[in-house]
């Protein structure tokens, strides 16, 4: 009688909560230790994580502090650090989900990523002191067991950066459901000799189960609606407000050119006619010449490194808004990127609905708080 009566109590306490809470819960996958975290150390994956290397070499190392290496995490305090070696051994790291991934179905999830630009240690083919600084790439694979590699599901560019950034990957198995995912360090494809490379993990999100009719974000529409006109606000120190008047017919749109007298690291430059529609990361027509005066910047100043840094108003859960808000400084960034930007010049970060800049209590401030800033990272070198 007694467990009759909790299960009508864990049932009850499940149809309380909120429905779109607990889809979105039913639509995630979260990694344990998904920020890599433990005590620094070589030669040992984090804990939850199983060393998916050759069994007569090394495991990857619990970084930073070992191997000269000393990039500061992105997240947390630890990061997973993994190598290859010019004697085509390299390392990777696998556990055990918590729910398969399902054939035919889509998936999203993000890790931060960067280069160590020192990772000292031996060559296995010569004994010497070297440096595995050769840019390595990331593939995920799907199996059935913790090392399993039935199906590679993504593979990255080249990972060439030195500064961290928020990489996501689209998976869809085709070739079967699999309980178990591996990620690997791996060389240039294709792969002329074997050389001594590394790359950096961080802070791994949970796995989103997504729509597979959801087109990449560079192939979607954009949704054109008339465009507002920005509100006039006061000036904060260390910042510019960059407004970009609505377009005129047949007079093209005005723009404020962005100055670099008395910007230095930390800056922030505010995009006033750069918003978003809620819940939607979508850039409009009408956000262009905004975005083309960043974009204008950065050719003429080739030695700043920006963040891009994303916002939503009070309105989604906090894990919701830090989602959109990622999605939304990546597809600036992404811009950015593809009218040729280098991608080590531009991060981004998304921070949710933590630092609103008006009240959330009327529409034209909820509007004004999905919004887009740019800080900068680094000038004059």
């Amino acid at each position: 009688m007694l467990s009759m009566s909790k299960q009508y109590w864990t049932m009850g306490l499940a149809l309380a909560l909120p429905f779109s809470l607990v889809s979105q819960k039913e639509n995630q996958i979260s990694f344990t230790n998904p920020s890599f975290e433990g005590i620094p150390k070589c030669c040992e994956a984090p804990s939850g994580w199983f060393n998916c290397g050759k069994t007569d070499e090394s495991p990857p190392d619990i970084q930073p502090g070992f191997f000269q290496v000393t990039k500061a995490p992105n997240h947390g305090e630890t990061y997973v650090g993994l190598v290859v070696r010019d004697n085509e051994t390299w390392e990777s790291i696998g556990q055990r989900l918590p729910r398969p991934l399902e054939n035919n179905e889509c998936y999203e999830f993000s890790v931060d990523l960067c280069r160590a630009e020192l990772y000292l240690s031996l060559s296995r083919t010569t004994g010497d002191e070297v440096n595995y600084a050769t840019p390595a790439k990331i593939r995920v694979w799907g199996g059935m067991g913790y090392c399993d590699k039935r199906e590679m599901l993504y593979e990255t560019p080249l990972i060439t950066t030195t500064r961290w950034l928020t990489y996501t990957f689209r998976i869809s198995p085709k070739k079967g459901t699999y309980p178990f995912i591996c990620i690997e360090a791996y060389y240039k494809t294709p792969t002329l000799f074997p050389y001594n490379g590394n790359i950096l993990l961080d802070n791994a999100s949970p796995i989103t189960q997504i729509d597979c009719n959801m087109k990449p974000m560079e192939e979607r529409p954009p949704v054109v609606e008339k465009p507002t006109p920005p509100p006039t606000t006061a000036k904060k120190a260390d910042t510019q407000a960059i407004v970009v008047k609505p377009a005129q017919t047949p007079a093209p749109p005005a723009t404020e050119k962005i100055s670099r007298e008395g910007l230095k690291k930390g800056s922030t430059i505010r995009l006033e006619n750069v918003y978003f529609d809620a819940d939607k990361y979508v850039i409009k027509p009408e956000c262009v010449p905004a975005l083309m005066v960043v974009y204008d910047f950065l050719v003429e100043n080739p030695d700043v490194v920006l963040e891009v840094g994303g916002h939503t108003n009070n309105r989604p859960t906090p894990e919701f808004a830090e989602t959109l808000s990622t999605s939304r400084a990546k597809s600036v960034a992404e811009w950015l990127i593809g009218k040729g930007i280098p991608t080590d010049r531009v991060q981004y970060k998304g921070y949710g609905k933590k630092f609103p800049i008006e009240t959330n209590a009327t529409p034209e401030g909820r509007k004004r708080n999905q919004r887009v800033e740019i800080k900068i990272l680094s000038i004059n070198g």
